[in-house]
């Protein structure tokens, strides 16, 4: 409960992100958040992808906010990188 209430710190009152942040549990639980709008089961286009983040976050940096997904493994991608989907076995929350 106490992370919910930190993220509070990096969310606008639309609930978008406005900053990336520094520390890693807070990148963690930030990312978790921006996990949960995908539809599970969806296939995404990496422009959806940066679409659906746009309306998420404040600072303009889809690409980022991508990569930081799948290499954290919240988001898989196909070989070819052309469609993402939510990850059947997300990573837990950092402690």
């Amino acid at each position: 409960m106490a992370r919910e209430k930190s993220l509070q710190n990096f969310v606008d009152g639309e609930g978008r992100l406005l900053r990336f942040p520094a520390k890693r549990a807070m990148q963690q639980a930030a990312l978790t958040y921006l996990a949960g709008k995908f539809q599970p089961g969806t296939a995404y286009t990496e422009r959806q992808v940066n679409e659906l983040l746009g309306q998420w976050h404040t600072f303009r940096d889809p690409a980022t906010l991508r990569r930081e997904l799948y290499d954290r493994h919240f988001l898989d991608r196909d070989p070819y990188g052309t469609a993402y989907q939510l990850s059947e076995s997300p990573p837990e929350q950092e402690e």
